[in-house]
């Protein structure tokens, strides 16, 4: 399974994230997703070229991780489109924390995605649905003893399922773990993870992102071959002037 991980690589220059994530959060992401035999993860940032979203990145991605904060309208449209188009086809996304406001997950979404936020608060990460893929191997609770408190309303549409939920020591409850189902593409949102915070060394917290990566990802993402209604490649259906549509 191929999974790029997408940050905007803004923030994790600066000392006071490098003092949490020396390789950076997309860094530390590909590392202990790659310890996985069944996953060979990469790291692509906003800085490189086609913000490192090239054709021939998607058109080798099983599932796209996105993490982005404070550069979501650096983002081109053009990038945001041909991402959405690879979801619709069946590629998997799993977007962290403050990615909920990017300009992707806001396009699949089709509503504003804006929520309530406060720094620094104590976090229980409960476990919603142990039935779920994503929440194998996860115990009914787990907490994270700093993080960024992200709470209702959560402007989303109504998830497939609602995986983990958090409440916060300010009283705060949220949606901490949601599924969709966009085309053929399936998509995890997950709100640990702020860039001071420690989220991504939690040994669960990385468990769920490996079940995230194994259920969000397609067999062929590239071609519609899993799919009854058509088997061409992104480009052929663009090429021919079509738009690419859900099903």
């Amino acid at each position: 399974m191929k999974v790029t991980v997408w940050t905007e690589n803004v923030q994790e220059k600066q000392d006071y994230v490098k003092k949490v994530y020396p390789d950076g959060i997309g860094g530390e992401i590909a590392k202990f997703l790659s310890e996985e035999d069944d996953i060979e993860a990469k790291w692509v940032t906003l800085d490189m070229p086609e913000c490192g979203l090239d054709d021939e990145t998607l058109d080798n991605t099983d599932v796209l991780f996105w993490w982005g904060h404070c550069a979501h309208d650096k983002v081109p449209d053009e990038v945001v489109k041909k991402v959405q188009e690879r979801v619709l086809l069946g590629m998997g996304l799993v977007v962290l924390h403050s990615g909920h406001h990017s300009k992707i997950f806001r396009a699949l979404m089709g509503t504003t995605c804006s929520l309530r936020w406060r720094d620094h608060e104590f976090e229980r990460v409960w476990n919603m649905a142990p039935y779920h893929p994503i929440a194998k191997g996860i115990p009914a609770m787990f907490e994270l003893e700093d993080e960024e408190m992200y709470g209702e309303f959560f402007d989303i549409p109504k998830p497939d399922d609602v995986v983990f939920g958090g409440w916060f020591d300010g009283g705060e409850i949220f949606r901490s773990g949601v599924t969709f189902t966009r085309g053929a593409g399936k998509i995890f949102y997950f709100q640990p993870g702020h860039e001071t915070n420690t989220a991504y060394y939690n040994p669960y917290v990385r468990q769920i992102l490996k079940n995230a990566a194994r259920w969000a990802a397609c067999v062929t993402p590239r071609t519609r071959l899993d799919c009854p209604h058509d088997s061409r490649t992104t480009n052929a259906i663009r090429e021919s002037g079509e738009e690419i549509q859900g099903f």
